[in-house]
């Protein structure tokens, strides 16, 4: 667990250190405290943890404790994952050399043989991973349903007969399946409801497509109603929507920065993030997750030493985080970010994709939840496909760079529209989170959501499970290490009637394969007490209780919230 003021501060003050003798880790943060977090002071918890708490309230950026936990891989653990990598590596160079000669037939896309003398087009040795690793456990993605994503989902059983090469339909539906895999973080995608009916009278009115741009003949009064109430939402000056998440940071970065700029990126910054910087001609230079001491030694060296060869001053420097990491669940340390920011007079580009609308206690994102001038963010990035249960996203801030984009992003000029439905769905599912509705039903979500955090993480790591993250984050890691047990943990959840996302290599650290949990306002109690029995099952079955800092329910159960968190779940 980590807290923000024990590492070096952002704006240079000296301040205690907490005398616990953790070992700081791979990110430059303090981690690995007992888990007792309390936000009241005077409880009953252990002295070095109240000193930890008293730190963090006390270190004058932060307004509210900061903890964060990444228990270290245990040694054995790690040997026997990079053992398990090994011998599947082995056999899959064995089977490639029966495949070669014909004795075992491969289904994977390959040069034709009149074709031998052309240039390649698929890099065989980067399809060795999907051939002979992915493939035995491919069944646990691209799961096909039928029904909402709600806190329950109907499932499509399939078969493979060629081992995952290849799925066929069953004709057999696995009902009521527990969802813990979507992003439907404040239960805003649901067929009833306030949202159905305005989305549903709006397509009767206006149709699904507007088949133009906005420049052209494609800009409704919707979208003019969405930006300003987006805006609003977020407490700045203007905002503009585009009609997919990914490409409003893929294409608006390039926008924003160029040759002879230098952004600064955090190394876990998602995909969009990294094409986008990729694409902007920007020279990149990467941090360390969450470090603030490296990204104030980049920045200090940007400032003295300026552009390579040349060494004239950057014409932009943009630092480039992200809300809530949908990998690790951790929050962006951003009243550091912010301090550093202001100090070295640079540029700050925030991605919400998955904390607006599931931090803070009112739901407006990261900012709300450390309680910051939204000014101080300069560019303002989100997504509506998550906490509104919608598509598309948004940049907000000034309007001098709404304006600008409007006339200079791809994504404004060439794109079309967005549908009518989605851009009702948003100002529906918006207002009801600030309570322009006339109802509470918004911020009750957003309580339940908080409510439904703490418990689950609680109970998780109660049982012995590794969980990487905030303590408000409703992403949910839990260390699953070994590669056999990827598949197996996905498998054997769904036998159970619960559906999780497993991830590996490559998209996590080799030795880092994980199940990521994904928690929703409309998970209730009873829900969540059955995911829990079932994880424990699975988890002695397969082992995976590796904390070797046991929690005794006593003890954290002692410990009180914010009166944000302290209401009833509802039912």
């Amino acid at each position: 667990m980590t807290e923000s003021p024990a590492t070096k501060p952002a704006d240079g003050e000296a301040r205690p250190r907490v005398k616990n003798g953790l070992k700081p880790e791979r990110n430059g943060l303090v981690k690995s405290l007992r888990r007792c977090h309390e936000r009241q002071p005077k409880r009953h918890c252990h002295p070095e943890e109240e000193e930890v708490h008293a730190a963090a309230l006390n270190g004058g950026l932060y307004n509210r404790p900061f903890l964060e936990s990444f228990e270290e891989t245990p040694m054995l653990v790690a040997v026997l994952t990079y053992m398990g990598y090994g011998i599947l590596t082995v056999f899959g160079y064995l089977r490639d050399f029966l495949r070669h000669w014909k004795i075992e037939r491969c289904h994977i896309a390959r040069e034709k043989e009149e074709q031998k003398d052309f240039v390649p087009l698929y890099q065989d040795f980067e399809n060795f991973y999907t051939r002979n690793l992915y493939m035995r456990i491919r069944d646990n993605w691209n799961r096909p349903i039928c029904s909402v994503p709600g806190a329950k989902v109907d499932v499509i059983e399939r078969a493979s007969s060629d081992y995952n090469w290849t799925f066929n339909y069953t004709g057999r539906v696995v009902q009521e399946v527990i969802n813990l895999g979507s992003y439907n973080y404040l239960g805003f995608a649901e067929n009833t409801g306030p949202c159905a009916t305005s989305a549903a009278e709006v397509t009767a009115k206006y149709g699904v497509g507007v088949a133009s741009t906005r420049q052209e003949i494609g800009n409704l009064d919707g979208h003019e109603e969405m930006e300003k109430l987006v805006a609003k939402f977020l407490g700045v000056e203007s905002a503009m929507a585009f009609g997919m998440g990914f490409a409003t940071n893929s294409m608006n970065i390039p926008a924003l920065a160029g040759k002879g700029c230098l952004i600064l990126s955090d190394e876990l910054n998602h995909a969009s993030l990294v094409l986008g910087v990729r694409l902007s001609g920007s020279t990149i230079r990467v941090f360390k997750h969450n470090n603030m001491q490296n990204l104030e030694k980049l920045l200090r060296e940007a400032i003295v030493h300026g552009q390579p060869r040349t060494h004239r001053p950057w014409k932009k420097i943009l630092i480039v985080v992200e809300g809530i990491y949908s990998m690790e669940g951790s929050v962006v340390r951003l009243p550091e970010v912010i301090a550093l920011k202001k100090r070295y007079r640079a540029y700050l580009y925030l991605d919400e994709a998955h904390s607006i609308g599931a931090l803070g206690p009112r739901g407006r994102g990261v900012i709300d939840y450390f309680g910051l001038d939204p000014c101080d963010v300069d560019v303002m990035m989100g997504t509506f496909t998550k906490s509104f249960g919608a598509a598309g996203g948004y940049i907000a801030g000034k309007r001098e760079l709404i304006e600008y984009l409007r006339s200079h992003s791809h994504s404004a000029v060439y794109a079309t529209s967005m549908s009518p439905p989605v851009v009702e769905q948003i100002i529906t599912s918006m207002k009801c989170i600030m309570g322009e509705d006339g109802t509470t039903i918004g911020l009750k979500r957003v309580q339940q959501l908080a409510g439904n955090v703490v418990y689950f993480r609680k109970r998780l790591q109660e049982m012995g499970f590794i969980i990487y993250g905030n303590e408000d984050s409703p992403v949910v890691p839990m260390m699953l290490y070994m590669p056999a047990k990827i598949g197996a943990f996905g498998r054997e959840m769904l036998k159970r009637n619960i559906g999780v996302v497993v991830v590996g290599f490559p998209a996590t650290p080799i030795i880092e394969s994980r199940a990521r949990f994904c928690i929703s306002a409309a998970h209730t109690r009873d829900v969540l007490d059955r995911a829990l029995s079932v994880i424990s099952e699975v988890g002695d079955l397969l082992q995976l209780k590796y904390s070797r800092h046991k929690i005794h329910p006593s003890l954290t159960r002692t410990c009180t919230r914010t009166s944000t968190t302290d209401e009833p779940l509802l039912s």
